[in-house]
């Protein structure tokens, strides 16, 4: 045979050799298939024993098991391999094919490899955009020497491996950090009788998931609690972050303190435990009756209050460095007043912030749509005149809080667990609601004793161990407020001497009260003016 048709033959060889490992069907499967498959195929076109994948853990500093033939134990056991120890280690360490003609504890930290009888390696890194994210190897259970047409073919399946792996692992990651921000952001803003709440969150135009969130909770003491922030970097671990700042600062607010206290413990707290990070966070609580607003930021935009009569404005409101840039930073606290009717914006700077605009250009804007309006109506328009019908460049959070005026207090409704627990929380709604609509002391206690008293029977005897929900709804008509407490259990009579002593109570603190006993539930109604000398 002649040499040219000796060195054709040998090209044609190559060249069915190389489709195995990149047959254009295999775009058409799923990742972990693809890996399965594409391993087999190197199996049987390099006549090996076994090949394995590993990938660089979160961090660069260990490589992973994910997908093996041969000794499949590799994956089952979670294999680790430092980066630049081992066989693996050196190959994503070198950034280049390395063959072990000697395979023992001496050379390879895997002892699976030489427990199995493996007698060669030969490894590839898995490079995407010059970067090495993994290693693919193969291994013989009979001494052997790799040829270069081997190395090339091994490089081919890791190129396209290593595209597989960093596809599949960037589509996990965005999807993780989607539901996880979706799952940290607040499915229902609280219900706080004399406050209007409404928030917004648009993801950026590229899709990209970003560390923008906020929180809103009512703290033990009756205070409202306002987080705003966002987190430098994108992807999973901006989220990853996200979510263990709201998680923190939830803790440090429990403890008390107020926001520049409640910032200095978390910043401390991610300096520690996230070396490297940064966000900027801004931490409000408003006071129980809702006259003031004391404010702490770091490094978060101020916010804006609209008011009747003004112009929205941004707040006189003191700005620290970010958390994670310096450390034992002063946080001072600002407070700011919130006459009735006046609404609050906090946002992220994906609200105003522009390539190529400058920054207070998008204030201003965001300054003219702030009006005081109804909550939702201010999040309408705020999106309305900055956001329109563009996508915006970054994640957007906005929330607004509005101090309602007495001429627009609605009833006040909750529904709470039939459990002793609850009660804490209907008398503080309670009280808001009552100081809202005008009610005096004398009124206001009347009304905490007889509608606690007629919850507390709700809970003691409407429902057994399985629970249920009691309602209470209170109206205001002309100078009386109408408390309704029902629940949807066969009530239990009281046992023991000593009771009903509760429906006496409801008698003496009401005008007027109205037991209603029913199959579905228990209805009790009780009226109760709410001025100085109103007839009792």
């Amino acid at each position: 045979m002649s040499t040219s048709a000796s060195a054709r033959i040998e090209a044609e060889h190559k060249l069915r050799r190389i489709g195995l490992v990149s047959d254009s069907a295999l775009a058409h499967l799923a990742t972990e298939d693809l890996l399965a498959e594409l391993l087999d195929r190197v199996r049987t076109v390099l006549n090996v024993d076994t090949a394995a994948v590993l990938l660089l853990e979160p961090g660069g500093r260990e490589l992973v098991a994910v997908a093996a033939r041969g000794i499949e134990t590799e994956v089952k056991q979670g294999v680790r391999i430092p980066v630049g120890e081992g066989f693996a280690g050196t190959v994503v360490a070198r950034r280049e094919p390395v063959q072990l003609e000697r395979v023992d504890s001496t050379t390879v930290l895997n002892r699976l490899l030489w427990e199995k009888g493996i007698a060669t390696l030969l490894g590839v890194p898995l490079m995407v955009g010059g970067e090495a994210i993994g290693v693919l190897h193969v291994g013989s259970l009979t001494p052997r020497k790799f040829g270069d047409e081997d190395v090339e073919l091994l490089q081919l399946a890791g190129d396209r491996v290593a595209l597989a792996a960093h596809a599949q692992r960037s589509q996990a990651e965005r999807a993780a950090a989607a539901e996880l921000q979706r799952s940290l952001l607040p499915g229902e803003l609280p219900r706080i009788p004399g406050l209007e709440l409404a928030a917004r969150y648009v993801p950026g135009e590229d899709g990209a998931i970003a560390g923008d969130w906020y929180d809103v909770f009512v703290l033990p003491n009756g205070w409202l609690s306002v987080v705003i922030g966002d987190v430098v970097g994108h992807g999973l671990p901006a989220a990853i972050v996200m979510g263990r700042m709201r998680s923190a600062l939830r803790a440090f607010a429990l403890e008390g303190g107020d926001p520049g206290e409640v910032l200095t413990k978390l910043d401390r707290k991610m300096q520690h435990f996230e070396p490297g990070m940064m966000a900027t966070v801004l931490y409000a609580v408003v006071e129980p009756d809702f006259e003031r607003l004391h404010v702490s930021s770091a490094g978060h935009l101020v916010p804006v209050q609209g008011r009747h009569g003004r112009r929205g404005r941004l707040l006189d409101v003191a700005v620290d460095p970010p958390i994670g840039a310096l450390r034992d930073v002063r946080r001072r606290v600002s407070v700011v007043e919130m006459p009735p009717g006046s609404v609050v914006c906090f946002y992220t700077d994906g609200l105003v912030e522009r390539r190529g605009v400058p920054l207070d250009d998008g204030l201003e804007r965001l300054c003219d749509a702030v009006q005081p309006d109804h909550a939702a109506a201010v999040c309408a328009e705020v999106m309305v005149s900055l956001i329109g019908d563009d996508s915006p460049e970054d994640d957007v959070a906005l929330l607004t809080v509005r101090r309602q005026d007495n001429s627009d207090i609605g009833p006040m409704d909750m529904a709470v667990p039939a459990v002793p627990e609850s009660l804490k929380e209907v008398r503080s709604a309670m009280r808001r609601w009552l100081a809202l609509v005008g009610a005096d002391a004398e009124a206001t206690s009347d009304l905490l004793v007889a509608v606690g008293e007629a919850t507390s029977n709700s809970v003691e005897h409407a429902y057994g161990p399985a629970g249920g929900v009691v309602k209470v709804r209170l109206v205001l008509h002309g100078d009386d407020v109408i408390a309704t407490v029902c629940d949807e259990g066969r009530w239990r009579p009281p046992r023991g001497e000593n009771r009903g002593r509760g429906t006496l109570l409801m008698h003496r603190c009401g005008d007027e009260v109205r037991i209603d006993h029913r199959p579905q539930g228990t209805e009790v109604v009780i009226r109760r003016g709410i001025r100085t000398g109103h007839p009792g």
